[in-house]
C-alpha cells in the first residue's frame, strides 16, 4: 500500500520517486536527457513484447489486470526504478 508520508519516514528525506524527480529537475540535462531516452526505448521494447504477446488491441487491459493483482510487486520495480536511474545520472556526473 501507498504510504502517503512515506518521505517524512525515509532516513534519507525522500521516496526513491522524489529523488529521482529532484535529479530529473536539476541534474546536467545531458545526463537526463540519456537516462530519460534509455527509459523510453527499454519501455518501447516491452510495449512491443505485450503486442506480440497478447495483440495490440489487449495491451491496456493485461496492464490494468497486472497493476491490479500485483500491485505491491509493482510499487516495489517501479521504486528499483526509480534508484537505478538516479544511480545512472548521478555515476555519470562523476
Amino acid at each position: 500500500m501507498y504510504n502517503l508520508f512515506e518521505d517524512e519516514d525515509d532516513i534519507f528525506q525522500g521516496s526513491p520517486k522524489s529523488k529521482f524527480l529532484d535529479i530529473v529537475f536539476n541534474a546536467n540535462r545531458d545526463l537526463v536527457h540519456n537516462e530519460l531516452e534509455r527509459l523510453m526505448t527499454r519501455m518501447a521494447a516491452m510495449e512491443l513484447m505485450l503486442q506480440e504477446a497478447h495483440g495490440e488491441d489487449k495491451i491496456d487491459r493485461v496492464l490494468q489486470t497486472m497493476q491490479f493483482e500485483r500491485a505491491d510487486e509493482i510499487d516495489m520495480m517501479a521504486k528499483n526504478l526509480y534508484i537505478i536511474s538516479v544511480g545512472n545520472v548521478l555515476t555519470q556526473n562523476e
